[in-house]
């Protein structure tokens, strides 16, 4: 009997583990045979989705990955479930893809991918690509991690090299890290049920273009449940505490170089930053995906959680 349920406990922990598969620029992570969330390349950026809390509940807009989301807007194409990008460098939109020079970030490899337990993580190498030079190269780590049962972690850093002369980051609202809420977090829809609150008491409206370390979507989720998902900016970044391109209709986007529109200043160029040639600019970003009410005391500790990491 003993043996028997050993191997009935057996078979749960090792269902309950995370699995990870790389094939052709595109990693799969699953957990409980359930997709957690897949890193695609199947755009001008790369990206995440979906972005799924523990217990396999979607947090993160669909469109235009899917196209039959009830209720789903079709705004803004260039807004893709979590991504990483920013609309002026060198003069070339990463963001928006506006203009006639090509901008694209383009996945070079994947590096290690490793599962184990409630922890994953996997690296690629990125060119960011303006008319086909490459102005920077990127390496980029994700870790996704399930703290408890309802919380789950995804981080992200990215390290930034110029390797074609100088890069100048522009100031403007479009950029940088970045994650699309879905239908019913939002403020805004047909469906929106959302609020927004940051650590500096905030709330909604008022937290766009505001400095703070963090920031917060809440709300029902799509099968009406509670759930909570914060962005945080780690306080070894550029210009932390960070502005934030946090909008009613759910873009959630952590920016440090957005000043004069965030500030409504008339120099627009505050918010410059120009990476010398070969030197390198790391930023680290964590998104919380949680289960259950908000609860502004919890958000706190996960902050100092990742602030003293």
């Amino acid at each position: 009997m003993r043996s028997i349920l050993f191997l009935m406990l057996g078979a749960v922990s090792a269902s309950a583990q995370f699995s990870i598969q790389s094939a052709d620029g595109t990693v799969t992570l699953r957990k409980n045979n359930e997709l957690v969330t897949q890193y695609r390349t199947d755009s001008k950026v790369p990206y995440l989705y979906p972005i799924s809390a523990p217990g396999g509940s979607n947090l993160s807009r669909h469109w235009p990955m899917e196209k039959d989301a009830p209720g789903e807007e079709t705004d803004h194409p260039h807004h893709r479930s979590l991504w990483l990008s920013h609309g002026s460098v060198n003069g070339f939109d990463f963001w928006a893809w506006t203009g006639e020079k090509d901008a694209r970030i383009v996945h070079q490899s994947t590096g290690t991918v490793n599962a184990q337990g409630n922890k994953a993580t996997f690296s690629v190498s990125l060119a960011w690509q303006g008319d086909k030079k490459t102005l920077l190269e990127e390496a980029r780590q994700y870790t996704v991690e399930d703290l408890d049962d309802a919380t789950r972690v995804i981080d992200v850093t990215s390290t930034l090299k110029a390797v074609s002369g100088d890069v100048l980051f522009g100031d403007t609202k479009e950029g940088f890290f970045a994650f699309r809420v879905d239908r019913s977090l939002r403020l805004k829809g047909p469906t929106a049920k959302g609020g927004i609150l940051d650590n500096h008491g905030r709330k909604d409206a008022e937290c766009w273009g505001k400095k703070s370390a963090y920031v917060t979507f809440h709300g029902p989720d799509d099968q009406g449940k509670p759930a909570v998902i914060t962005m945080m900016d780690h306080p070894s970044n550029l210009r932390h505490e960070t502005w934030w391109h946090a909008r009613d209709y759910g873009l959630l986007a952590a920016n440090p170089f957005g000043i004069h529109d965030f500030e409504g200043k008339k120099d627009k160029t505050l918010g410059n930053h120009t990476l010398k040639d070969q030197k390198s600019l790391t930023f680290r970003y964590r998104l919380v995906l949680h289960r259950g009410e908000v609860d502004e005391s919890q958000i706190a500790n996960w902050w100092k959680s990742f602030s003293q990491s």
